[in-house]
């Protein structure tokens, strides 16, 4: 496959992305049925044509086509074909492209899974992700093609930034922007709504299902970013509150507060506009990370480019969908009628106060990532805002959503008695008694003793309401079992979702507690650190597929007995002239033993390393915890009633949507 049928294949994408746009807004206008029903085949078409479009590339980085700038820059022919492959997206062309599939995968499933949508809604829906689509894809057509050519063509590549040659950095984004991408549905759903006039409980079971997805994705690629962070990067730490990172907990944040927002709609036809706001302001912060990392605004090892150019027509685009979606949301959000009442004590009440801080703590991180660049900005001053302020802005807003996330879940709709719920909760608050004397006991600080507090009671209760939902010891155990059989996954998917927060957050309490050494020694030293003798046994040089490595031995020992032997290592690249740590981690679940290798000193005869040791209690726990909630979101979607689709819409008067 030629580069140029790969360009004409994104050409005849973005066509069938602007006919998409274009021809089901018009039939649904005019109820013309046959315009509405051209929607799915043109999305079907649009993702055909980016597919084969994405395969051209993959093609040309297997082939060493060095003709092609993209190519170029990011391969060599030394390059293993693992990250020959996955480097077409760890680059800023390729990844607009891959950015642009996923958007069509999204319209693609919305054809295929959305057949029973009332036709305008469903033609509605496609033709804001073509909408959408259609920018990317004039984006990767104008300023940003992965198909350019250079002439003559050398012989060998410029090679792949060494950071990104790593398993989990290859898929990393992949999985973060199906997380980014996927919040488009909802968006795509609010728009229609506003455009109709209508969002109802049919509406929020059919929005919901697309925002558990996006979350589950989402949470696996910050996770995946997180871990590869730790363990690349050789800093000893999991999460930097760098920019970019920020840039993708931000639409986290208000994603999970989407979620809670649009099982209100479907149970109880209340938060109308709150919901449609969530869903727009979620896709927004999706799309503004793009920009922020594009744009040459952020700096971060984890930006592509830095080309204002193309920060321009992205902030065009920027403008267009968000200022679009917030002027049409001004104008028609009033027409959108009020749901049903509930009282401040129900599950309502505590699902508005969970929304309420999660888009609090948004705020604070959506401040604390901007505030320096509109600075640098407007007044020339360069400051900067890191880990302490957003530990101490964030977490005391996190502690009281972990005491409301236990609550939440036992309370009744509409109406709700507390004593009752708290007589049922008896166990959950002794074991978070419990757990507040034993962090009391072993950790220092009041923050991150109230955190892992918080989050022993959030698991304990995820388990209590899954025990009094199947009468656990008040029923023969038989009984019990045959109820959690006939229990919705989705009350199962839950209750995990919400333990896993309670799962990360005790590994983040406990990460505070870290202990950690750099030390310079000869080889044969030994080197004390959290009850543990580091002894560095040896130094050798490897070569590597494209680099030269430098791996160190070093023996850990307690109490003289061997506890692992650990080989980090510092790789050379020639061809880009770059170094990279290989962190060595060893783990049994509860802690890590965590060793870099550092720069050599000295002469030949009487070399020196420097060595980085750290003592990481409870690491494993935070990607465990995160895995636990993006298998909640998944058990949540395999629920029968995520899975068919929401009963017929009563008929409404002035609505296309009664079609």
């Amino acid at each position: 496959m030629s580069p140029e049928l790969g360009h004409f294949a994104l050409a005849l994408a973005c066509a069938f992305a602007f006919a998409q746009t274009i021809l089901p807004l018009i039939g649904a206008q005019r109820r013309d049925r046959r315009l509405m029903t051209m929607a799915p085949g043109l999305a079907l078409g649009q993702v055909i044509a980016l597919g084969a479009s994405f395969l051209c590339l993959i093609d040309a980085a297997i082939s060493d086509d060095f003709s092609v700038a993209n190519i170029l820059e990011n391969s060599a022919v030394t390059k293993p074909l693992l990250y020959k492959i996955t480097g077409v997206w760890g680059n800023h062309e390729g990844s607009i492209l891959l950015w642009a599939l996923i958007l069509g995968l999204c319209g693609a499933a919305v054809a295929a899974f959305g057949r029973n949508l009332p036709a305008a809604l469903r033609a509605r829906v496609l033709a804001v992700l073509g909408g959408v689509a259609a920018g990317f894809e004039l984006f990767c057509l104008t300023t940003s093609d992965p198909f350019d050519r250079v002439w003559p063509a050398p012989l060998d590549g410029q090679g792949m930034n060494p950071l990104l040659q790593d398993p989990g950095l290859a898929f990393h984004p992949p999985i973060l922007y199906t997380g980014y991408v996927g919040f488009a549905v909802p968006f795509a759903f609010a728009i229609a709504a506003l455009i109709e006039g209508r969002v109802d409980a049919a509406w929020g079971r059919w929005v919901r299902p697309w925002a558990v997805a996006a979350w589950a994705f989402l949470t696996c690629g910050i996770a995946l970013g997180s871990w590869w962070s730790y363990y690349v990067l050789g800093w000893g730490g999991y999460w930097f509150w760098d920019p970019v990172e920020n840039a993708s907990l931000i639409p986290w944040l208000s994603g999970t507060a989407l979620m809670h927002s649009a099982i209100v709609v479907e149970k109880r036809e209340a938060l109308k506009i709150w919901t449609v706001l969530l869903a727009i302001a979620t896709f927004s912060f999706s799309l503004s990370g793009t920009f922020l990392v594009r744009s040459g605004i952020l700096n971060s090892v984890h930006a592509f480019a830095n080309d204002p150019a193309r920060g321009i027509f992205i902030l065009g685009l920027l403008g267009l969908v968000i200022g679009g979606s917030l002027a049409l949301f001004a104008w028609r959000a009033p027409s959108l009628t009020a749901g049903g009442l509930f009282s401040p004590v129900s599950r309502e009440g505590l699902l508005v106060l969970n929304n309420i801080l999660l888009c609090s703590i948004c705020a604070v991180v959506l401040t604390g990532t901007m505030y320096p660049p509109f600075m640098s900005l407007l007044f020339g001053k360069t400051i900067s805002v890191g880990k302490p302020f957003f530990d101490a802005a964030t977490i005391p807003l996190a502690i009281p959503l972990f005491a409301f996330m236990g609550f939440g879940p036992m309370l009744p709709w509409k109406r709700a008695q507390m004593w009752p719920v708290l007589r049922r909760l008896w166990i959950a608050a002794l074991a978070t008694l419990l757990a507040f004397a034993v962090a009391t006991w072993s950790l220092s600080g009041v923050l991150p003793i109230l955190c892992a507090t918080g989050a022993v009671w959030v698991i304990a209760t995820s388990a209590t309401d899954i025990a009094n939902r199947v009468a656990l010891f008040r029923i023969p155990l038989g009984q019990s079992f045959n109820r959690a059989r006939f229990l919705p996954r989705a009350a199962f998917g839950a209750a995990l979702a919400h333990a896993g927060v309670g799962v990360s957050a005790l590994g983040l309490a406990a990460m505070s507690q870290a202990q950690h050494k750099i030390v310079e020694v000869p080889v044969g030293q030994t080197e004390s650190l959290a009850g543990y003798d580091w002894t560095l046994a040896g130094v050798k040089t490897e070569p590597g597929p494209n680099y030269t490595a430098l791996v160190g031995t070093i023996e850990v020992r307690h109490n003289g007995h061997l506890v692992t032997v650990m080989h980090p290592s510092k790789r050379s690249f020639n061809a880009q002239n770059q170094t990279t740590t290989e962190v060595s981690i060893h783990t049994n679940g509860f802690s890590d033993l965590y060793g870099v290798i550092g720069d050599k000193h000295g002469d030949d005869a009487h070399p020196t390393y420097v060595l980085r040791l750290h003592y990481n209690p409870l690491a494993p726990w935070m990607w465990l915890g995160a895995l636990i909630m993006a298998f909640g979101g998944a058990l949540s979607l395999s629920d029968r009633r995520m899975r068919v689709g929401a009963p017929r819409r009563a008929p409404a008067p002035n609505t296309v949507a009664a079609e």
